[in-house]
Formats: structure tokens, C-alpha cells, sequence
């Protein structure tokens, strides 16, 4: 994808942004039409990814359990070292949004209390990006 496209002109709720100077990263919480910038150029949104080709994976798998559902990173877990780990996880249920963060050296698996395995969840690795279970199909 062409660097422009991934210029966040005009932003949409729940879109990752990455500034490539800092690294400082932003969910967009409400439409505007302004630029979102940071370190004085605009930030770079993140693409959800879907397919993960690599030995690493990355897409979120949920299951159904007791009390709620389970996401882990990955068929075969996500690497959580220092270097290389998911940063965040996060379940889109309609207008609900919840968030768990991890640490290096943490499982790559979370357990929230939302009850439809068929959510819609994100997970971003600080090496790899953001990677969904079901990735947006609408080019921006």
C-alpha cells in the first residue's frame, strides 16, 4: 500500500494511529476532519491485517468458555519477549470496546466477559502491527 494511503487525513472511530518518529500510538475516538499529527507530521494509520503467512502468528483466535470468551495471539503462541510481544488485545462487541494490556513475558491470552465468540478482536505486536480476526475490507 502506498505510504499516502496510510496518512491519516481524515480518520475513523477505532482507527490505529502510529507516529513514525516517536512511536506514540492513538485510537481515534470520535470522527473528525482534521489531520492527526504528531512530531510535527501526520501519523501513519495502522492496517489490520488478516493472513499471517510467517512462523509467527498473529491473528486472534477466539474461543467460548464459561464465562465468557478467550482470545489467544496466534494458533501457536505469540513470541512475548522484550524484543517482540503483543502490546494490547481487544474485543469490538457493537459499541462496546474493551482492552487488556500485556507486558513481555505475559501469556498471549486474554479472558473478557463479552458472551459471542463471534466478536470482532484486535491484537497489535510491537513488531508486526495490528492484526484482527476479522480485518476491514473498506480502503480509506
Amino acid at each position: 500500500m502506498p505510504r499516502d494511503n496510510l496518512l491519516c487525513k481524515v480518520c475513523r472511530m477505532l482507527e490505529i494511529l502510529k507516529c513514525t518518529i516517536c512511536g506514540k500510538i492513538c485510537m481515534v475516538v470520535h470522527n473528525g476532519s482534521g489531520t492527526s499529527v504528531c512530531c510535527g507530521q501526520p501519523m501513519e494509520r495502522q492496517v489490520e491485517q488478516g493472513e499471517d503467512p510467517g512462523k509467527e502468528k498473529h491473528v486472534p483466535v477466539v474461543e467460548k468458555t464459561q464465562t465468557g470468551i478467550q482470545v489467544k495471539v496466534g494458533e501457536i503462541p505469540h513470541p512475548m519477549t522484550a524484543e517482540h510481544h503483543i502490546q494490547w488485545i481487544e474485543v469490538i462487541d457493537g459499541s462496546s470496546l474493551s482492552v487488556k494490556g500485556l507486558q513481555p513475558g505475559d501469556s498471549p491470552t486474554k479472558e473478557f466477559a463479552h458472551t459471542d465468540p463471534a466478536v470482532k478482536v484486535r491484537a497489535y505486536c510491537n513488531k508486526h502491527g495490528l492484526w484482527s480476526n476479522k480485518p476491514s475490507k473498506t480502503p480509506h
